[in-house]
């Protein structure tokens, strides 16, 4: 089993959460994959582009399956992902499932995110980019609108259920970043999705043990040590 954590924006494959999951994965013998979707800059990020770093980083690795980790922007991608891994690629390193933490399945079409609103967004486009602080560099960076404008074209609403794997939501009901109504609304309906709500923010730290302990009860893990 190959397992990856997808990071959000502003973040790292250095994060927090990243070094919480890869310590907790050790002792079932398993590594955890971290794409660092800053590289190779962060003004030109683009969700095409980290999905491409998702595929390629898979495409590289021996038979087996493959489970998304993703957090906020990286749950966004993790999403669409999934739901056009080739044929090909499902046959030998197949997406079976996904973890999604706080994911911003509404990113490129929501006209609020977090403390931006639509005015805002007019401005980033009007500008060309958008400064935001970035938390893995510890300062202001720049990243292009072409990120809003290349995720409208990818409406998680409109993936079929055929289209995507086995999928499990944990998201805070104090998030201010992502609306806890558009996950519910997102997975209402949707067999295979499974969603948490949890009593927590964004960051979902004070669940971070109990998320665990599902975790691992819904992928079977089983303890090499």
């Amino acid at each position: 089993m190959h397992l990856f954590y997808l990071h959000g924006l502003a973040s790292s494959a250095g994060s927090m959460k990243a070094a919480w999951l890869a310590e907790r994965l050790e002792p079932f013998g398993l590594s955890l994959h971290c794409p660092d979707f800053n590289e190779p800059d962060f003004l030109g990020l683009t969700t095409s582009r980290m999905i491409g770093q998702v595929e390629e980083a898979i495409a590289r690795l021996p038979p087996g399956p493959v489970v998304l980790i993703g957090s906020s922007l990286g749950g966004f991608v993790a999403w669409h992902a999934a739901a056009r891994q080739s044929a090909a690629a499902a046959g030998r390193t197949p997406i079976e499932r996904l973890v999604l933490l706080a994911p911003a399945l509404d990113f490129g079409t929501n006209r609020r995110m977090g403390d931006l609103d639509a005015d805002g967004i007019d401005r980033w486009r009007e500008a060309g980019y958008l400064e935001i602080f970035h938390y893995a560099f510890g300062e202001t960076r720049r990243v292009g609108y072409g990120l809003y404008a290349d995720a409208a074209g990818y409406d998680s609403f409109a993936v079929q259920d055929s289209e995507a794997p086995p999928t499990v939501i944990f998201q805070g009901r104090r998030d201010d970043t992502v609306d806890p109504v558009m996950v519910e609304r997102f997975a209402r309906g949707r067999a295979a999705v499974d969603v948490h709500l949890l009593d927590d923010d964004h960051q979902l730290h004070d669940s971070l043990e109990l998320i665990w302990r599902r975790v691992v009860e819904w992928l079977e893990l089983e303890d090499g040590a």
